[in-house]
């Protein structure tokens, strides 16, 4: 099982300590971390807020496990659960918490699901074809890439990979599953590989890159997830409560920023001369725009390069 010093440095580390812990100063404030991981934010959070507890939210039983090993002493302010995000207002229910102070999610593949080769998430090392965050539960992606219709398949690649060469790659796929189902993500690389062009096969990144984030994403419905998310997360805030998401490309900062932005702007007509008190914004921006690491980050931690942070704190009640 892994140790502190066996995993990554979480991405922009400081930038989140920063943000959250002005919210958490109150004795018993409540820090959810929805997208616990292997517990790195979490530990950084409640070193820097000694008043604050944690719910701890995963839905990788193995992370959890590591999770509470890394945070050692501080498990004594924790609650972890296994659950995916989505649930939160499930998660606070049961545990007969009603406002939060703080809530952070990290929609980035912890450490844990990467360097595991049997988790099937990495394009770069022949693995079986699973790629669920909770092991055992629902289908993997061998079992979606074998029965899915090509009609469906081509939908998944474009929508959630944006796979410009989706068609051949599908249409390699049907043929290949018809002569031997998929098990292995190495004969899935290789089918890939073989169905794009040759010049876009030396292009930048890996020519599986997008297909594989497209499975993923299919397999654990990731997007329809960030969508109930988000508002369940704003509504479950305090007054002065923030919140801070991390996302890694275009299809999740997308509904982020939309969110986010909808929340900071005021309700009136754009004619009106005064905003009345209850069509003023419920939330302000904690950033401008979508923030990115710093270039000593990436260089130490490349996984941090796609990175997009964007924050925003309560300042009126709903």
């Amino acid at each position: 099982m892994e140790t502190r010093d066996d995993v990554h440095e979480p991405v922009m580390l400081g930038r989140v300590v920063e943000l959250l812990s002005p919210a958490l100063t109150s004795p018993g404030a409540v820090y959810v971390d929805c997208t616990l991981g292997l517990g790195g934010h979490a530990r950084a959070v409640l070193e820097a807020a000694p008043s604050a507890r944690l719910i701890g939210i995963d839905r990788d039983p193995d992370a959890l496990a590591v999770a509470r090993e890394r945070l050692g002493p501080l498990a004594e302010r924790a609650t972890l659960v296994k659950a995916v995000y989505d649930e939160l207002p499930e998660v606070l229910a049961d545990l007969g918490v009603g406002g939060v102070h703080a809530v952070l999610a990290d929609l980035g593949l912890s450490s844990l699901q990467i360097d595991r080769e049997e988790r099937g998430f990495a394009y770069r090392v022949d693995a079986p074809l699973d790629m669920r965050m909770s092991r055992g539960e629902g289908r993997s992606a061998a079992d979606l890439l074998n029965s899915a219709s090509q009609v469906e398949l081509v939908r998944i690649l474009r929508h959630y990979g944006e796979e410009r060469f989706a068609e051949r790659i599908v249409a390699a796929v049907v043929e290949e599953r018809e002569i031997r189902p998929f098990k292995s993500s190495g004969r899935l690389v290789e089918v890939i590989s073989n169905a794009i062009p040759v010049a876009a096969r030396h292009s930048p990144g890996h020519p599986a890159k997008r297909t594989f984030q497209a499975l993923r994403i299919a397999v654990n419905d990731e997007l329809a997830a960030l969508e109930r998310f988000l508002p369940a997360a704003t509504t479950a805030l305090t007054l002065g409560g923030r919140l801070v998401v991390l996302s890694y490309h275009s299809l999740e900062d997308r509904p982020v920023k939309r969110h986010l932005a909808a929340l900071a702007a005021d309700g009136a007509p754009r004619d009106m001369p005064v905003v009345p008190e209850h069509l003023k914004p419920r939330f302000k921006l904690l950033t401008r725009g979508a923030e990115r690491p710093p270039e000593q980050e990436i260089r130490s931690n490349p996984r941090a390069a796609s990175a997009r942070l964007r924050a925003a704190a309560r300042i009126k009640e709903a």
